[in-house]
């Protein structure tokens, strides 16, 4: 009842606009606005057209001028649109206000997102995260569902004051759902603070035997699952659209030299990712915090590669994520041509360049992960008497055994093992 709109399945034509509000900033509002028509063609929408739009302020009715928004609301209706979508974030007011005068349905980036969300969603913690920023962005809007509960006062006092004053337009109805949306969100925060005990206890049960933890992150549709699924050989769930992934994977994998790893996917970023997703998933992107180092994926054909790897930069900060140690990689190379190749070799130091489709680097990254570990294992060769077979399957089950040799009435192995362990071998070391 007090939830936006289902605007997807309503929905089929429509017209994007997007305004900046300094001449510098239009490159970056074009590249937005690109990125906002992809957004729309996730949920099936066609778009019929697109309007970049400079404004020199902000206006408290439309966001930008009176003459300019009614000649955008007569272009979207005489192509047919049945919505208008804005890049910026429209306040409720102004949502209103385009409305109303332009007689068609509007929405902003914002509520793109949340329905691009809605659809994604599998898992009850992920349904319960997208189900609380919706109803949070809903409640300030609620005025606009039930302008047609209009409560018009009369008698005494001629609609003035009094017991016959005018009253607001569905009033009651927006004080019940006022209150059951109040009830709602306690509900919904109450049940998400279960779901991050349950996942506090399963980081503590991964905990009791420390594997090392590494979690990928980066821009929507780098390619992070399909990258977790070329490491892990998992299954995780692969489509070339933004926000396939929204519910996080933590699959287990053995280096080369023997040391297990656990590798956790995670939601991706955009840029102007509204503020309460960010918070509503905090749960989800927790994993970010918890790994012992990230792995931050890159779609290197993207000519907006620099502008993606700043936006996850942003977010894992203001998550406390910050100063996690990072290892980069670019994926897609394979889409990218020589001349390419050697900017994003300047723009990005140290990165390791892969193409999770062709399998094209995917050795470098594997002893890059190694190089990132190496202060964790350490490699021995031990001569063990027959008596300490216990310690034999200890190297077996904590790390990698390279070779084995009974021939001399001794356990002569060769081993990578936990540096934690170290001072229980050592001194059976050749």
């Amino acid at each position: 009842m007090f939830d936006i709109r289902e605007k997807p399945n309503m929905v089929e034509r429509a017209f994007l606009i997007g305004a900046y509000f300094d001449r510098r900033e239009k490159p970056e509002a074009a590249a937005l606005l690109d990125e906002l028509r992809e957004l729309v063609g996730t949920l099936g929408i066609e778009v019929i057209g697109a309007e970049l739009v400079y404004a020199r302020e902000h206006t408290a009715r439309h966001l930008i001028g009176s003459g300019k928004s009614a000649e955008l609301m007569k272009q979207a209706k005489d192509l047919n649109a049945d919505c208008i979508v804005w890049d910026n974030e429209l306040s409720p007011a102004q949502q209103r206000a385009w409305e109303s005068e332009g007689d068609i349905c509007v929405i902003d980036r914002h509520e793109v997102i949340l329905d691009i969300f809605n659809m994604r969603a599998k898992t009850r913690e992920a349904r319960l995260q997208v189900e609380l920023a919706r109803l949070e962005y809903s409640i300030p809007r609620l005025t606009r569902m039930w302008a047609h509960l209009d409560r018009q006062g009369g008698g005494a006092g001629g609609g003035q004051g009094g017991a016959g004053a005018a009253r607001g337009e569905g009033e009651t109805q927006l004080e019940v759902d006022r209150r059951l949306a109040s009830k709602r969100l306690d509900k919904l925060r109450a049940d998400l603070e279960e779901v991050k005990k349950q996942r506090d206890t399963m980081r503590k049960e991964r905990s009791r035997v420390p594997v090392p933890h590494a979690a990928i992150v980066g821009y929507t549709n780098a390619g992070k699952s399909s990258l977790l699924n070329k490491l892990t050989a998992a299954d995780a769930y692969v489509e070339n659209k933004l926000f396939a992934t929204l519910d996080t994977t933590t699959r287990r994998m053995e280096l080369p030299d023997g040391q297990p790893l656990l590798i956790t996917d995670t939601v991706g970023f955009i840029r102007n990712l509204p503020h309460d997703l960010v918070q509503s998933f905090r749960a989800t992107l927790e994993e970010a915090n918890q790994a012992d180092f990230l792995i931050h994926v890159i779609d290197a054909s993207s000519p907006q590669a620099l502008e993606f790897h700043q936006t996850t930069t942003q977010v894992l900060g203001e998550l406390g994520a910050g100063d996690k140690k990072a290892l980069l990689v670019l994926n897609k190379i394979d889409l990218v041509d020589d001349t390419r190749l050697l900017e994003l070799k300047r723009e990005f130091p140290g990165a390791v360049m892969i193409s999770v489709k062709s399998g094209q680097g995917m050795d470098d990254l594997l002893h890059r992960l190694h190089d990132f570990m190496i202060d964790r294992v350490v490699r021995l060769t031990l001569s063990l008497p027959l008596d300490r077979m216990d310690l034999v399957a200890l190297a077996h089950q904590e790390g990698k055994v390279l070779s084995e040799d009974y021939e001399t009435g001794r356990a002569e192995i060769q081993c990578v093992i936990p540096k934690r362990l170290e001072s229980r071998f050592i001194k059976f070391a050749v």
